[in-house]
């Protein structure tokens, strides 16, 4: 028995035309999805004006009052009424929806706001008298005169009280306004010569959630010291600087060390043309520059900023304008993955300060006792009377069981290398080496992990990846659409050993795999790749797992742990790290050595 649709009456129905207050309630239900993208629009409309100054004032997570304040070039009072109409905007003229310069252009933020909450803007522009209109629920109010010396200010309250049922779909006063905060540090992060405030005036009482000094200096240097004051100083001591160009497309920026990893995605900051952007593309991009030396569960920390020529990219797909389309993704793609590690192999050896904070912090020194004054302290001649009574009768190494004690055959390895001149081996795993001002403790199976793991790169870069051809072909259905978008990798794919063709229509034959990964179920390969390709538009994944098993070859192959080595084998460990990339991390994103200077080691003991 068939049901009517309880959607569409059983009358015909008539074609009306929807007043201009619903079309705007409609609208600002793609524009305004939370409090976060209210500031949001309000916020780039203040850049856009060339503000140098940005206030944001926030009540209830904005829900009850977000107020913008700033000091750019104003509206004139005759344009008020025009900035509150849909499809107006000074930013472009419609010719080219392409050559997009601004944050703003589509014209939609402020009459959606308008529509479902209560919105008043007072602006000034130089040289003529300020001025004020206010909109409820699409209902505008004629322009006023009104007090201000310069700029606008855009006072927003009872956000959503026009559309009661959207105001049950928000989180939180305090998730609301953390989503805000974000928001204002992306956008501080965009133009690090521009102040920014938020502040919280809930209960009455005025909080500074953020504030961001503008930065003087070249680009490099205000975002450095803006990366610092919004990620931490941590991030900014251990990011390595990012300046790279290809075919019209320049990324620049920082990225943290392999070992200053995150938990999850939330150190990952990412603009095209300085647009904050969330796109998978570039996602998947940054998580493949560090596949190689970070596991799955690590995230890398990055604030990168990809500069091109507007006409190369589409920030017309949203009505948010949080995503965007390129033109060619391939190469945005792979200018990401070959800067990023290519800034990774220049670092070297070189790991991230934080692992020995951590390390410090966990060498805890028992509470001291009372404060000994000078005149409780033992005399000279008595401190070398008890050294004598408590020395050993017998040579170091017969007393020191515990660890080895290196006694070079040759001259002395030199402590003013970076990673310093072995002096013994703990446990038969760990090197202990003195530098210049520390010393520095070398898991010796983690760092000979990673010397042959690139070793055992370079070779297969130099010898190519061989093949294994199959005895019969193994023939893979799909649809004509996933044939033609795997064949058109098909060049990419015989590099890494792989070899397919067609194989009539929606359908591919694989010929030869990489003999490296022994027995391959190629169909479930073959999808995997395909799955891979429509979410990234290319596909690393028989790479990594080349790379995967070379991983595996270099762990097994290397130098174990409980293993006693001499000298001049630490000694040849060490001068290696210091001359291989990426040997501060094994394969795994973990640290293959800690570095504690001589002021932090005597800190421990009370001795500073």
């Amino acid at each position: 028995m068939s049901h009517p649709h309880p959607n569409i009456s059983a009358e015909r129905p008539v074609i009306r035309q929807l007043d201009e207050a619903a079309i705007n309630r409609i609208a600002a239900g793609e524009v305004v999805e939370r409090p976060a993208s209210a500031v949001k629009e309000l916020v780039e409309n203040a850049l856009d004006a060339g503000a140098r100054r940005v206030d944001v004032t926030i009540a209830d997570g904005g829900k009850t009052l977000i107020r913008v304040t700033d000091d750019g070039w104003g509206i004139a009072a005759g344009d008020l009424p025009l900035a509150l109409s849909r499809h107006a905007t000074s930013k472009i003229d419609g010719n080219d929806l392409l050559n997009i310069h601004s944050f703003g252009f589509r014209g939609e933020a402020l009459p959606s706001l308008g529509a479902v909450g209560r919105l008043r803007i007072t602006s000034r522009v130089p040289g003529e008298d300020g001025a004020e209109i206010a909109v409820s629920g699409g209902q505008a109010q004629p322009v006023r005169p009104a007090a201000l010396s310069a700029g606008t200010v855009v006072e927003l309250r009872d956000l959503f009280y026009a559309t009661p049922a959207r105001l049950k779909f928000l989180r939180t006063d305090r998730a609301e306004t953390q989503a805000i905060t974000d928001v204002v540090k992306r956008l501080a992060m965009a133009s690090p010569f521009v102040a920014f405030r938020l502040e919280d005036t809930t209960g009455g009482t005025a909080r500074v959630i953020f504030r961001a000094d503008a930065e003087t200096g070249d680009l490099f240097g205000a975002l450095h010291g803006r990366l610092a004051r919004i990620l931490g100083a941590d991030f900014a001591e251990n990011a390595l600087r990012i300046d790279a160009e290809r075919d019209g497309l320049r990324l620049s920026g920082y990225a943290a060390l392999p070992t200053y990893s995150r938990g999850a995605a939330v150190a990952q900051y990412l603009f095209v043309n300085g647009r904050p952007v969330r796109d998978k593309l570039l996602i998947g991009a940054l998580r493949g520059a560090y596949a190689d030396v970070l596991s799955r569960d690590r995230h890398p920390a990055a604030a990168l900023f990809l500069d091109c020529d507007p006409h190369g990219v589409d920030v017309n797909v949203h009505p948010a304008k949080a995503e965007v389309r390129f033109r060619d993704p391939g190469t945005a793609r792979g200018l990401i993955v070959s800067a990023l590690r290519h800034a990774l192999a220049e670092a070297g050896h070189r790991a991230s300060s934080t692992v020995a904070g951590a390390t410090l912090g966990a060498l805890r020194p028992e509470p001291q006792g009372a404060r000994i004054y000078q005149m409780d302290r033992p005399s000279q001649q008595a401190l070398r009377s008890a050294h004598a009574a408590q020395a050993p009768q017998t040579g170091f190494a017969e007393t020191a069981q515990p660890f080895a004690r290196v006694e070079p055959d040759g001259p002395e390895a030199p402590t003013d290398r970076p990673l310093g001149a072995a002096r013994a081996q703990v446990h038969e795993t760990y090197i202990i080496a003195q530098t210049a001002d520390g010393i520095v403790i070398v898991d010796q199976h983690a760092a000979h992990e990673r010397l042959v793991y690139e070793k055992l790169k370079r070779q297969m870069a130099e010898n190519g990846i061989a093949a294994q051809a199959l005895l019969i072909p193994e023939v893979v259905e799909m649809s004509p659409g996933d044939a033609e978008a795997l064949l058109a990798h098909a060049d990419a794919l015989h590099r890494m050993g792989l070899a397919i063709e067609a194989f009539g229509p929606g359908a591919i034959a694989v010929r030869e795999t990489p003999a490296i990964l022994g027995e391959v179920d190629a169909q479930a390969l073959i999808r995997d790749i395909l799955d891979e390709i429509d979410d990234l538009g290319q596909s690393d994944l028989v790479q990594e797992r080349i790379e995967a098993i070379l991983s595996r070859v270099s762990c097994h192959g290397s130098i174990r742990s409980g293993r006693w080595m001499r000298a001049e084998e630490m000694n040849a460990l060490l001068r290696e790290m210091e001359a291989t990339p990426l040997s501060g991390q094994c394969n795994h994103g973990r640290p293959t050595y800690v570095e504690l200077k001589l002021h932090d080691i005597e800190r421990l003991f009370g001795r500073t």
